[in-house]
């Protein structure tokens, strides 16, 4: 486990500001405000008869009970690799996260009307997001949870999960995408404080692995790589699916609409941002080595 609390310590604070300049420009700025309802009404407009099933299952994938269900399964994937502290943890950063988003949201309600949303305006207390930050959290939490070498793949499957659920929140009308924006600043805020506290217990004593641990942690091989890759190739297969069927449809609602374009990526960018950013903070092949020798000594 990383022992160097800085760098997460860092990136902490960072997403404390961006939570915070991000809520002050979303719900004071009206320029903010109507970009944030343009991007918001081009999602909406993809929400189809014949899709609405399908992304109403997605985000309920951040619901409280699957929250806790999928959170307790990477913190039982820590623990049977023996790392007790961070299995301790997890649970923690669960509450924390879910807990920031629940009390900001009546502290920060802004009305946020718009016309063309009808009678199904936004509620005033919308922001941040709590699905997109429960979304975010785990997909976070899979990259500390899972063993150095499949650090990349977690990384990838977490991001599209953390993408998948907010896409399907943003189209249902659920949410601002500056909620979303905020929901991930603040789950990459409490996972990374958790990181760097289990930097700082390493500093202090480092743990050993117990001998009852059913995953040893195996040396990064090339093969590793497949993982991200095909997921990566999987998504751009269905995305250039989805464009070669509809090609003209799909380029006139992309070009006519490109506050929602711009939108649509820095979302998609944010989260595999995150995603990469802690598991390159955590290491691979480095981590994979340290924790051949703490095994070697137990």
């Amino acid at each position: 486990m990383l022992r160097r609390p800085g760098p997460p310590a860092l990136g902490a604070l960072m997403c404390l500001v961006g939570l915070a300049v991000t809520g002050a420009i979303a719900l004071l700025s009206p320029r903010a405000q109507f970009r944030d309802s343009a991007t918001l009404q081009g999602f909406v407009g993809l929400n189809q008869p014949e899709v609405t099933p399908i992304i109403d299952r997605i985000a309920h994938l951040a619901d409280p009970d699957a929250y806790g269900l999928i959170g307790f399964s990477l913190a039982l994937v820590a623990l049977a690799r023996g790392r007790v502290r961070l299995a301790a943890l997890i649970p923690v950063v669960l509450v924390c996260a879910g807990a920031t988003t629940t009390l900001l949201k009546p502290l920060l309600a802004t009305e946020r009307y718009e016309d063309w949303l009808g009678n199904g305006q936004i509620a005033a207390a919308s922001w941040p997001s709590g699905h997109a930050s429960a979304s975010m959290t785990l997909g976070l939490l899979a990259v500390l949870a899972m063993p150095p070498r499949l650090r990349p793949t977690a990384a990838a499957a977490g991001g599209a999960f953390a993408i998948c659920v907010s896409y399907s929140i943003l189209a249902l009308g659920w949410h601002f995408p500056s909620d979303v924006i905020g929901g991930f600043l603040n789950a990459a805020m409490w996972v990374l404080l958790a990181v760097t506290a289990l930097a700082l217990a390493e500093q202090r004593r480092p743990e050993r692995r117990p001998r009852w641990a059913l995953v040893r942690d195996g040396q990064a091989r090339p093969i590793d790589a497949v993982g991200p890759i095909a997921l990566g190739a999987g998504a751009a297969a269905m995305v250039g699916a989805v464009a070669f069927s509809r090609p003209g449809k799909v380029a006139e609602y992309t070009l006519t609409r490109p506050t929602w374009t711009a939108g649509a990526i820095a979302i998609a960018g944010l989260a595999a941002l995150l995603a990469a950013a802690l598991a390159r903070t955590l290491g691979g092949p480095v981590a994979d080595a340290q924790d051949q020798a703490a095994a070697s000594t137990t």
